[in-house]
């Protein structure tokens, strides 16, 4: 019988890390580098110690924790403790906190497996601040050092941060991978001219395309998959006079997919409708590549044995997907990793309505201990 977390100590330490640049309306501001982000990294390094265990932090700023008597390889958990701005508290905060309460309720019991954990907060994961590389930033580095050569899985728990698992009633979410992201500028190029003096029919106006693009943004991403989200956040007219025809557009479009497959086809779709439409409104259509960040898949061996976990924990679950970026995407590419989903209420996040309820954080933390607790007896009896 595994040992049973502190669903008290657990809350507890999340409400703690949640007053480093907590906000009034019950939101965070902890942007990676900041006055509250350093102050929170100390806390935790200081909780790894009060649990008698060892805390250190490598070049980049990962914060770690182990069993003092512990040794590798090791199975690594955790996730991330930087926010956006007047983000949520639990959003990478859960994950960590959750090892940590994992690493000291196994040594307590004196668990064999405590001594083969190791728990981590990833620096940067978000890439909110103005000098960040693009977030995942921790993890990156990590990977690109020479301590990943001695971690044998890693297993991240987190919020949903999405509306599925609750619409579905599952308790649990065995995540298999991240999907690929693609974003692609649309160039939309007419001719600029006076407002007033040019008559509606002979104009070649450059927002009036772009407009019928982003409108069929949508169509284009559920005739590719109807799994898909796509989005367009970004939005320039030139030369941007309230008096003037404008000469060109541009819109980032942005979709994510579970398989390369649909990413292509909507690319297609896009470049497609973008033509005709240029075509109708005498413009001129350029899309372009921006960013393509390719699908993660987790290890299916590392998935089959999180399902047992969440079988034997008797909690409704299913296999899904990930429709965000995760530090586990990068630890994917260097060792067997996977992560596991607990709801969240609405499907808020990066927002300070950001909640899941108290008694499903708990089934979430025992589920990575008992996950940790299976993990540590197979590679003992592969060894």
């Amino acid at each position: 019988m595994s040992p049973r977390i502190s669903a008290d100590r657990l809350l507890a330490d999340l409400d703690a890390l949640a007053a480093f640049g907590g906000r009034p309306d019950g939101g965070v501001d902890r942007v990676a580098g900041s006055a509250a982000d350093l102050a929170a990294r100390d806390w935790l390094a200081s909780r790894i110690e009060d649990a008698g265990c060892l805390a250190w932090r490598d070049g980049i700023g990962n914060v770690f924790g182990r069993h003092p008597g512990g040794t590798g390889p090791w199975l690594l958990t955790g996730s991330h403790t930087d926010s956006v701005p007047g983000g949520g508290r639990l959003d990478g905060a859960y994950g960590v906190i959750a090892a940590l309460e994992v690493l000291r309720t196994l040594r307590e019991a004196g668990h064999p497996a405590a001594l083969t954990l190791e728990i981590v907060s990833f620096w940067d994961e978000e890439g909110a601040s103005p000098a960040s590389d693009g977030g995942l930033v921790g993890s990156t580095a990590f990977c690109a050092g020479d301590h990943i050569s001695d971690i044998a899985a890693f297993v991240e728990l987190h919020i949903e941060q999405g509306p599925r698992m609750e619409a579905a009633g599952l308790e649990l979410g065995v995540v298999e991978g991240i999907v690929g992201i693609d974003r692609h500028t649309v160039t939309l190029t007419g001719e600029t001219n006076h407002a007033g003096t040019t008559p509606m029919h002979g104009r070649a106006d450059a927002a009036r395309a772009a407009a019928q693009v982003l409108v069929q943004v949508r169509e284009i991403a559920a005739a590719a998959d109807p799994g898909m989200v796509a989005n367009v956040g970004c939005v320039e007219v030139l030369p941007g006079a309230p008096n003037v025809i404008p000469g060109q557009a541009r819109l980032v479009v942005e979709f994510r997919a579970a398989t390369p497959a649909a990413l292509e086809t909507a690319a297609a779709g896009l470049r497609a409708h973008a033509a005709l439409v240029a075509e109708e409104e005498n413009c001129v259509a350029l899309v372009e590549p921006l960013s393509s960040k390719p699908r993660s898949r987790f290890d299916p061996a590392l998935c089959d044995l999180l399902e047992k976990v969440c079988k034997r924990l008797g909690a409704p679950f299913e296999r899904m997907v990930s429709f965000a970026g995760h530090d586990a995407g990068v630890l994917s590419r260097h060792a067997p990793t996977a992560m596991v989903f607990v709801p969240s209420l609405a499907g808020v996040s990066h927002a300070p309505a950001e909640h899941t309820p108290d008694w499903q954080l708990t089934q979430g933390c025992q589920a990575l201990l008992e996950t940790v607790v299976s993990l540590a007896h197979r590679e003992g009896e592969s060894q």
